[in-house]
């Protein structure tokens, strides 16, 4: 397994290693042990999955207090995935990074605890995949606008379908300050 740290450098694309021939492939998704010497740590308690239409975009989510970590992956199709640095105090706050990941690519992204994150669907469909480090909290439960200046991402969809969650979120400078994930060096 390839484990890259993006320009955030919490944030890691991970490449498995992956054994195919005529008949197929295989390879391993998870494994506590690898993943931990290559310095991502985690304990996952719930696996989630999702499927969208092409254009759909989904956040950009997050939970504070009780946040979660995110393994993600897609199992069909392709999404562009994003990761936003929103923990009060870090270096890099504001800052997004992004990666396209697909069941083609086979890459997986590791969001860490205190960023907001989303995807936008490029395919037909995509089935996404995701693992967390925390039970979803309903009173947690927090998101911030996709579309915010700010953050300036360069979605690959111009006009998204989005839920109305994701359409009336506010904008980061709208978020009270304790309703922010605070960085921990």
């Amino acid at each position: 397994m390839k484990v890259t740290a993006l320009a955030i450098p919490e944030v890691k694309l991970i490449e498995p290693q992956v054994f195919g021939d005529a008949r197929g492939f295989f390879f391993e998704s998870f494994n506590q042990s690898r993943y931990r010497d290559a310095g991502i740590d985690i304990n996952l308690v719930q696996v989630n999955l999702s499927r969208s239409a092409c254009g759909v975009l989904r956040g950009l989510h997050y939970q504070w207090p009780n946040p979660q970590g995110k393994l993600v992956s897609v199992l069909e199709g392709e999404v562009f995935d994003v990761a936003v640095d929103i923990r009060r105090g870090s270096p890099t706050f504001g800052q997004w990074v992004g990666a396209v990941l697909s069941a083609e690519n086979k890459r997986q992204l590791w969001v860490p605890e205190g960023f907001a994150h989303g995807f936008a669907v490029t395919s037909d469909t995509a089935l996404f995949h995701y693992g967390v480090t925390a039970p979803y909290d309903k009173a947690a439960d927090a998101s911030v606008r996709w579309n915010d200046a700010r953050f300036a991402i360069n979605w690959p969809v111009a006009s998204p379908s989005l839920s109305a969650k994701d359409a009336e979120a506010p904008f980061l400078d709208q978020i009270p300050e304790a309703r922010l994930p605070v960085y921990a060096p």
